[in-house]
């Protein structure tokens, strides 16, 4: 008895064990299953969830034309797809995208905000008595820089419409 139960558990090791897909559909597993290699036995949700939005003979069909090297590639973006319509049936990964490029707009405009609050301290903030030493000096235009006399610092170019320090009238005269 001893022996059919260690017998019955070493047939049953993950060589045996057909994938994923034959087990879902009930089916033998043969050597050459076009699943096996995606769907592993361990994985049986991955396959359900493409199996019920896309179909087995769909997804069948889509890896026997996909070349052999693009085929992982197909089935996880199936994969993917399938279970974020499981999610959101309506609008499914697209949905999952809109959601983040929002929040990327969000975080820029906020990334926006903070260097704004950046300059405007760095135009703003600076000891008296370093500004009293550096403001009389009327140095402008060092290489795409200028010099601020409010504050005595040198500030890239970019910077210099943002810094309100007057030196630049609207004609670009100084």
């Amino acid at each position: 008895m001893q022996l059919f139960v260690a017998e019955k558990m070493a047939s049953s090791s993950y060589s045996n064990s057909p994938c994923a897909a034959c087990k879902c559909l009930r089916r033998k597993c043969m050597p050459d299953c076009i699943f096996a290699p995606y769907f592993p036995p361990e994985e049986p949700q991955k396959f359900a969830n493409v199996h019920k939005i896309f179909g087995a003979s769909n997804v069948s069909k889509l890896l026997n034309e996909v070349p052999p090297h693009q085929r992982e590639d197909a089935v996880n973006s199936l994969a993917y797809e399938a279970e974020a319509r499981m999610k959101d049936p309506v609008y499914g990964c697209v949905g999952a995208i809109s959601v983040l490029q929002r929040q990327v707009m969000r975080l820029q405009r906020e990334l926006d905000a903070t260097n704004a609050d950046l300059i405007r301290y760095a135009c703003n903030e600076m000891p008296p008595a370093a500004a009293f030493q550096y403001g009389r000096r009327t140095e402008t235009g060092h290489g795409g820089t200028s010099f601020n006399q409010n504050t005595g610092f040198y500030y890239p170019s970019q910077w210099n419409d943002h810094c309100g320090d007057n030196e630049r009238s609207g004609d670009g005269s100084m």
